[in-house]
């Protein structure tokens, strides 16, 4: 994978109405073979399994209740779901925090500028279609370019 003019981008996360202390961020580092994405939330809210879909979606904004302008899953290769480009390890909670840590050479951080970040309120199942029967979005940020 060729290095891309813009080697490192950034969202902040916030939650939705119903969870309106969920926040944090993520990174995304460019590298020559893929991209390193940084996570780290708090406040997620207390479940089941303590797990929580984490995806990029193609959408470009996160207004309106439920964020419905974050479109599907980014799909850039059109793949099945779980092998969409922006389809990403899930997040486990404890005590509401979370942090991760993962490489992906699935796309570079030029492609996802502009997209958003979407965390859902359940684990993905990684075989439903389109989307993992990943449940609601309970948080948004979009995409930016960090210089």
């Amino acid at each position: 994978m060729q290095q891309k003019r813009c080697s490192k981008a950034f969202v902040r996360i916030c939650g939705c109405d119903e969870h309106p202390k969920l926040h944090g961020t993520v990174r995304f580092f460019q590298r020559n073979d893929g991209v390193i994405v940084e996570v780290e939330m708090h406040g997620l809210p207390e479940t089941e399994t303590s797990f929580f879909a984490f995806h990029i979606h193609e959408g470009d904004n996160c207004e309106g209740v439920g964020f419905p302008n974050t479109g599907s899953h980014f799909n850039s290769g059109a793949t099945m779901h779980p092998q969409h480009a922006g389809d990403l390890p899930p997040l486990l909670a404890g005590h509401g925090k979370a942090y991760m840590k993962v490489f992906t050479d699935r796309f570079c951080v030029e492609e996802i500028i502009g997209k958003t970040v979407i965390i859902h309120n359940d684990p993905d199942d990684f075989h439903t279609q389109p989307a993992g029967n990943a449940g609601k979005k309970i948080a948004c940020g979009v995409i930016r370019k960090r210089l």
